[in-house]
């Protein structure tokens, strides 16, 4: 039985900065063509490592239609991770057509902002002590990043950042619907975003936790199989404006799909290796498959995590036979790290936008470089090239480092 419109959390607006691109469609023909986005990443003072296949983002593009929202002087002054936040963050508002700067002051005080973010503020000071040589510790910082861009773009309600590690900005979509469900705020601009930087770069190559690949970049995310040897980083912004479905249909918004069920759960177990028992992981995708109300069977697409470690990828490969059951072998699985790297703290966000693709396109995503599946990843993978199949249920699975598990089910808004 369907949830009452009123009840249904449904996404109105997008807003990305990415290396596969900038907007929903641009970002869809990456997806579509199975076109890689990563290459080789200068380290700057960090040289002394080996060279590091990455997918950075060459420029960050502030919308025109969110001058109202942001000045190109104010962005322009913004440092990098600032940015990737305000620049996506403003576009998905104006796709919303949601502009806080003209709304009255109770409307304003009923949109909110969650952004999922890890260590951002580090980034920020290393980047001033590396180039500027600026004491980090300047009583003039500004208040933190969240509460910054929440200013800069007119929002008065709620503002937190969640800090989950891989599933950062996925939690902050959980959060979302859960402030819209229980009538917090009426609209919840959530997401996430991460920047590549020379110490978050040494500190992943000191725990064996990134590919060491160097022949070919674009050869070196290899989720799923045989010869993956670790993952790739990535740097970018994503993010949503969700809301309940009778605001969306009063206010005549398109509709991108709806957020239908959610599951978490939690299994720390080491820094950067999955827990060897799948069963907490698999809780978090059945929880949310139950919370949309639908059965394992139901789910046409699923989004893996997988980022190409080899324990990773096996521990989440069982984690969705354990919760799918027989399903798990009709269900087309693909990663989508293998193109865009592995975002950090805007991973979820950027794998839900990828699902939202598959819906919208019906259309499912490649994993490509699987050249040699792994026995120990027995699924029904997607390698080399997307496949044209009708999808009206996608889930996106995030296991974060330390044990967060994060499963998000979308449905199409028809």
């Amino acid at each position: 039985m369907g949830l009452e419109q009123s009840s249904r959390i449904v996404i109105t607006g997008v807003g990305a900065s990415t290396p596969l691109g900038h907007s929903f469609s641009e970002i869809g023909d990456a997806l579509q063509a199975g076109r890689s986005g990563i290459d080789w990443y200068d380290a700057g003072t960090f040289n002394r490592l080996q060279k590091h296949a990455a997918a950075s983002v060459q420029e960050i593009l502030l919308p025109t239609e969110t001058d109202s929202l942001i000045h190109t002087e104010q962005f322009e002054k913004s440092s990098r991770i600032e940015q990737f936040m305000i620049g996506p963050a403003a576009h998905a508002l104006a796709d919303a057509g949601i502009n806080p700067k003209v709304d009255s002051l109770e409307q304003k005080k009923r949109v909110g902002i969650i952004a999922g973010i890890g260590a951002e503020q580090l980034k920020d000071w290393e980047c001033d002590f590396l180039d500027n040589g600026h004491d980090v510790f300047e009583a003039s910082r500004q208040p933190s990043l969240v509460h910054r861009v929440a200013h800069m773009l007119g929002v008065n309600g709620p503002a937190t950042t969640v800090a989950a590690a891989c599933a950062s900005s996925g939690y902050a979509l959980a959060l979302g619907k859960t402030w819209l469900t229980h009538g917090l705020v009426d609209a919840c601009v959530v997401g996430g975003c991460d920047v590549l930087s020379p110490t978050a770069l040494a500190a992943f190559h000191n725990l064996r936790a990134l590919s060491r690949r160097d022949d070919d970049p674009q050869k070196a995310s290899r989720p799923f199989d045989r010869n993956r040897d670790g993952f790739v980083m990535g740097e970018g912004g994503v993010f949503f404006v969700l809301e309940r479905q009778r605001s969306a249909e009063d206010r005549h918004c398109k509709i991108y799909g709806e957020l239908a069920g959610i599951g978490m759960s939690s299994d720390a177990s080491h820094m950067v290796t999955p827990c060897s028992d799948p069963v907490q992981a698999s809780r978090a995708i059945t929880e949310a498959i139950v919370d949309a109300n639908l059965l394992p069977a139901d789910v046409d697409y699923i989004n893996a995590h997988a980022a190409g470690t080899p324990v990773g990828d096996a521990a989440e490969a069982g984690a969705i036979r354990n919760a799918f059951g027989t399903a798990a072998t009709e269900i087309f699985v693909s990663s989508t790290k293998s193109m865009s790297g592995h975002l950090i703290s805007a991973a979820a966000a950027f794998e839900a936008l990828a699902c939202l693709v598959a819906i919208e396109r019906n259309m499912v995503p490649p994993t490509i470089n699987l050249d040699d599946p792994d026995e120990n990843c027995c699924l029904r993978h997607v390698p080399h090239q997307s496949i044209s199949l009708p999808v009206h249920v996608a889930a996106s699975n995030s296991f974060g480092f330390g044990g967060s598990n994060l499963c998000l089910v979308l449905k199409s808004a028809a």
